[in-house]
């Protein structure tokens, strides 16, 4: 009698938790969509808590590895407090951290716009001009509309969950 073999994705993650983090992600993306501000809340949440962690085991690793030193202690500081404000007030770290996403992307699109015209004359093509010059447009719109832009995150969240978990479970399907 033949045994089932145990199917891996090419990184060795089993296929069952590739399965399930898809329908957790499906899940947490409908979450967001159907209750985007409390959701977004709760995972603000968990993130201070993941910061906390990670800033006392970043800590804990100057002892067994002293490289880098300096700078491990003042990212632990910095995830510790930066945790512990999270975990305290979520919703004030909600509407701290989804603006911020929004310049950072803002910033990367005008950026990488910019890169993407220069690469163009340099003769990358009409198409990287295009995609520069649309890069640079939807960077400044979100700078320039940091606010509205914000009101959005946890709807493109939600989408962009439920799409990577849709692919996580046909993935995951795929491998068995």
């Amino acid at each position: 009698m033949a045994t089932p073999k145990k199917s891996k994705t090419k990184t060795g993650i089993p296929a069952w938790l590739v399965l399930i983090q898809g329908i957790l992600a499906v899940f947490v993306g409908m979450m967001l969509l159907v209750w985007p501000v409390k959701t977004f809340t709760t995972l603000v949440f968990f993130l201070g808590i993941w910061w906390f962690v990670d800033g006392i085991l970043d800590i804990v690793s100057t002892f067994n590895n002293p490289t880098n030193r300096g700078w491990k202690l003042a990212m632990g500081m910095i995830g510790i407090l930066a945790g512990i404000f999270l975990i305290q007030a979520p919703l004030q770290g909600a509407l701290v951290l989804a603006p911020t996403y929004v310049i950072v992307i803002g910033v990367l699109g005008v950026f990488y716009g910019i890169m993407g015209l220069v690469n163009a004359f340099r003769g990358a093509g009409t198409g990287a001009g295009i995609i520069g010059l649309l890069s640079v447009i939807l960077g400044i719109y979100l700078l320039m509309n940091v606010w509205s832009a914000t009101l959005a995150v946890p709807t493109v969240f939600g989408i962009i969950a439920i799409v990577s978990g849709i692919t996580a479970i046909v993935y995951a399907y795929r491998k068995r």
